[in-house]
């Protein structure tokens, strides 16, 4: 009798503990394009992968905007520069599901694969991408970068660098970085399967993925083997809800515990909600439309700066952002160091640019294509009013603009082809550092990965942006960087529109969760009370 109690008092507090961890619904704007995050870049499929399934040597704390352990406990870098020696967290369990269970733990295998993947042209799983390869490493030029990526023993890798690269440690919390199994790897290369990586993937981050189901939803359970704190939910969904209202009415009836990217409006209306709760934070991003040089008439600078003439910024932060958005003049927030204050901005002067478009050769005008997404993003929270806008300026200088509505990944996956003329786009740094914007939105390197959207190469643009990577010294990178911010503005490469609010609804009962200046997801301590 005296055992049967104890047991039956054992059993209770197990019950009681599982009760107390409860699923959080996250209600997410649009699906991700795969699982295989290096094939990516876009923030959407950064959140659903990588920061949920994945883990990176370093992580970046955006508390202490200093780079700090994840995989590796530590790490040292040789005095030239040209070495980077990782010391491994030991014990490390990849996540073990129906289709995989791994033999061994996480070692320097596996950061060996996850790399040479993506620098190496003759290795096998090289050629398993899409049309655009590893867009990010190609953007940063880590094949070139990157001479050797070393095991020197089962948890000790280092790195061989052909030169010095100040931003090479940054890159390293990024998605794109995500360590993933070897020995899975071998598994699915065996059976002639490698697509699978993209549908089913296996790393060692707080959750694993469940199920898939396009434009609907995706299911993650917890990884009872995490390394970390274990999760406080004991499962996670991300509902796809594009329309942002639906999303917030979602948080209000219960039926999603975290809204992403509410309307401005909304953020504004419902902070005095106590239904809900407002949570939100300046972004490290900026929304822009990016004009693709390779397509004529937009080939001539007179045009692209006559389109910025047109621009009315101010109608536009009101409508769109109502108000919570800081006007956008550079590629990157005026907070950033290096930042280009001085840089004058396009006054909205449509007469004048009228004048620059028959100084080009079209005093008519001319007609072109204005690329936009269907659902709704914290970069453009009401894509429908901003392109009719955008539209209205354009047509007052005689450019007829005929908008194209894309879905988000087919958007995004064209856009990378250079497809469109004129391209609704946002963009979010990692880490802080200027050079997250540079490389990859305006470097030759990012036109074949697809990520420079205005499609420019440019060898004394390059140069500069190439140039601030190698020095860590914030002064010369300064200098750098502002001529070549003094050139992307002379071409008028982009419309820049604004630097908007990064902000989540939550009901009443979540805590633990903070959002991130760079977009990033992370619900390893978030619980629902």
């Amino acid at each position: 009798m005296y055992k049967q109690v104890i047991l039956f008092a054992i059993s209770a507090i197990g019950i009681s503990s599982a009760l107390q961890a409860k699923p959080l619904t996250v209600c997410t704007e649009a699906s991700p394009e795969g699982f295989d995050v290096v094939q990516y870049n876009s923030i959407t499929t950064t959140n659903a992968s990588a920061d949920q399934i994945f883990n990176r040597l370093v992580d970046f704390d955006t508390v202490s905007s200093k780079v700090v352990p994840s995989l590796a406990e530590r790490w040292e870098a040789s005095p030239d520069g040209l070495n980077y020696t990782f010391y491994l967290r030991k014990k490390v369990a990849f996540q073990t599901t129906d289709y995989f269970k791994p033999s061994r733990p996480f070692n320097a295998d596996d950061v060996v694969f996850s790399f040479e993947r993506m620098i190496s042209p003759t290795h096998p799983w090289a050629k398993i991408t899409g049309p655009n390869g590893f867009p990010h490493a190609q953007s940063f030029q880590f094949p070139t970068l990157i001479k050797a990526v070393k095991k020197i023993d089962d948890y000790t890798v280092r790195f061989e660098l052909s030169r010095p690269e100040a931003t090479f440690l940054g890159r390293l919390t990024m998605g794109f970085a995500s360590i993933y199994s070897a020995e899975y790897a071998n598994q699915l290369a065996k059976a002639g399967n490698q697509i699978q990586m993209n549908q089913k993937p296996i790393g060692t981050g707080p959750f694993e993925l469940k199920s898939f189901q396009k434009d609907a939803v995706v299911r993650f359970d917890v990884n009872p083997d995490y390394f970390g704190p274990k999760p406080k939910v004991d499962r996670l969904i991300f509902a796809i809800t594009p329309d942002s209202a639906v999303r917030v009415q979602k948080v209000k009836a219960g039926e999603c515990q975290i809204a992403l990217s509410p309307k401005p409006l909304d953020i504004l209306t419902l902070r005095t909600d106590k239904a809900v709760k407002v949570v939100d934070t300046h972004a490290f991003g900026t929304a822009f439309i990016a004009l693709n040089t390779q397509h004529k008439p937009l080939d001539n600078p007179k045009v692209r700066q006559a389109i910025n003439l047109a621009f009315d910024q101010n109608t536009y932060l009101k409508t769109v952002f109502s108000g919570t958005a800081v006007s956008a003049n550079n590629p990157y927030p005026p907070g950033t160091w290096s930042y280009a204050k001085d840089l004058p901005d396009y006054p909205f002067d449509p007469a004048k640019g009228k004048k620059l478009l028959a100084d080009a050769g079209f005093p008519n005008g001319f007609s072109t294509t204005l690329w936009v997404r269907s659902s709704s993003s914290f970069t453009n929270p009401n894509p429908k009013a901003g392109a009719e806008l955008v539209q209205a300026d354009l047509a007052k200088i005689g450019i007829k603009a005929e908008i194209r509505t894309v879905e988000w990944g087919e958007l995004i996956k064209r856009g990378k082809a250079g497809e469109h003329d004129l391209l609704f786009m946002g963009w979010v740094g990692d880490n802080g550092d200027p050079d997250d914007f540079l490389t990859p939105q305006f470097s030759c390197a990012a036109v074949q990965s697809g990520t420079n959207f205005a499609r420019y190469c440019d060898p004394q643009l390059d140069k500069l942006i190439s140039d601030g990577q190698k020095t860590p010294d914030i002064a010369t990178r300064t200098r750098l960087y502002l001529a070549a911010q003094k050139i992307i503005r002379d071409q008028a490469l982009w419309v820049p529109l604004a630097h908007p609010l990064n902000a989540v609804i939550t009901t009443p009962n979540v805590s633990g969760f903070r959002v991130s200046p760079f977009s990033r997801l992370d619900f390893s301590n978030v619980s629902v009370n």
